[in-house]
């Protein structure tokens, strides 16, 4: 799967900072669907588009799942033999396509080729493949291209079958010259739609999508996409965790309802911030006491960042109650949206990396009513002008 950033042309790029991670990437389309209407009391009654959303995924889960079964019978197979059943780890169509991807994946921004070694990086990959992860992430820019070269070091050194793997880059910022980043029919052969269309049918990827784009944006290709009969994107990469929901819960439904564009999420734990060890400031280990992130250093310490705090540590029974760890707790919640189709997770060490894969079996408790314990804590549950959720 590849991806193409996009910002602003010869502007300088600290690839640490969130702000930047910009970009385009790789995916199919799904078929437009109409919207489908519920009739209660002998009167019609639109669902809001989260409520498609979860009656959507519900539909593609039961279809899998028959899917499945007829592929068992016919080859004469039991559920033992499937990834999921072996390894827990449950997967989710990506958007409205027919691509199946781990709910949990691994993603190397920061830690592949740069805050880990090559040794810590095959154990990080080596954990999320045994646990049943199938989708691995990473992008041209991170460490200047080494993230990727280990990525496929590590596939090929480790024998996994290609066709059991999803793995997704992205474009935009690569190299130093300026005919080696951006968008261009130079750096990706054309324009942003013809060139992901064109990468498709030469076989060079499979699927494309978009990473911080804006709901506009998305329209805007998937209706060029349908103009000039090319392959629309089929998911976008949002920033998604307890206090950043706004995109992710409002504007990126109504996108997969209207035209199957489905969300893959990053940075569930908010950099770290919601791991709890900046409860009582910036430890000097940690990232955040690094000159390079200066930037994360001051989110911290900003009066903003204190009320964050203040609400992880109110947040703690409840993860207490449920017999699972803050950080566990905050990627069960990103999980407990049906409308993302996976989060990609973080780490830079196999204890990090194991704890957040707990998530997974937190998520059967991630109850309505746990999630508006959250809600009344957090204060920050986000309404489109139009009452969605009522």
């Amino acid at each position: 799967m590849l991806a193409a950033r996009t910002g602003a042309a010869g502007s300088q790029i600290a690839e640490e900072n969130p702000k930047f991670r910009r970009q385009s990437g790789l995916s199919t389309g799904g078929k437009d669907k109409s919207p489908k209407k519920a009739s209660e009391n002998g009167k019609d009654r639109s669902l809001s588009p989260t409520g498609q959303t979860q009656l959507r995924a519900r539909q593609l889960a039961l279809v899998r799942e028959v899917e499945m079964n007829w592929y068992l019978k016919l080859y004469d197979l039991s559920s033992e033999h499937t990834a999921s059943h072996t390894t827990g780890m449950p997967h989710r169509n990506l958007g409205k396509s027919g691509l199946r991807v781990s709910c949990l994946g691994l993603g190397t921004w920061v830690t592949f080729g740069g805050q880990i070694s090559d040794e810590v990086a095959e154990r990080l990959m080596t954990i999320a493949y045994e646990s049943g992860v199938n989708l691995f992430d990473t992008a041209e820019v991170y460490a200047a291209g080494k993230a990727e070269v280990i990525l496929g070091s590590i596939i090929k050194k480790k024998g996994w079958r290609r066709s059991s793997l999803v793995i997704t880059t992205k474009l935009y910022w690569g190299g130093k010259a300026e005919t080696e980043r951006g968008l261009s029919r130079k750096h990706i052969i054309e324009e942003i739609v013809r060139a992901m269309t064109h990468v498709i049918n030469q076989g060079m990827a499979m699927y494309w999508g978009t990473s911080r784009w804006s709901a506009m944006e998305i329209m805007e290709a998937y209706s060029v996409a349908r103009q000039f009969n090319m392959i629309p994107p089929v998911c976008e990469q949002a920033e998604y965790h307890l206090f950043q929901r706004e995109k992710v819960e409002v504007q990126l439904p109504e996108l997969y309802h209207k035209i199957g564009v489905g969300a893959m999420t990053w940075s569930p734990l908010a950099c770290g911030i919601i791991s709890g060890k900046y409860g009582n400031g910036v430890p000097e280990s940690s990232r955040a006491s690094l000159k390079c992130y200066q930037w994360l250093k001051e989110r911290i310490v900003s009066e903003e960042g204190r009320k964050q705090q203040n609400k992880l540590k109110d947040l703690s029974p409840i993860a207490e109650r449920l017999g699972c760890t803050l950080p566990q707790l905050a990627v069960a919640w990103c999980l407990r949206n049906e409308g993302v189709s996976s989060v990609l997770l973080g780490s830079s060490t196999p204890e990090q990396l194991i704890e957040n894969l707990g998530a997974i079996q937190v998520l059967p408790k991630m109850t309505s009513h746990v999630v508006n314990e959250i809600d009344n804590i957090l204060r920050n549950k986000p309404y489109s002008k139009k009452d969605y959720r009522s």
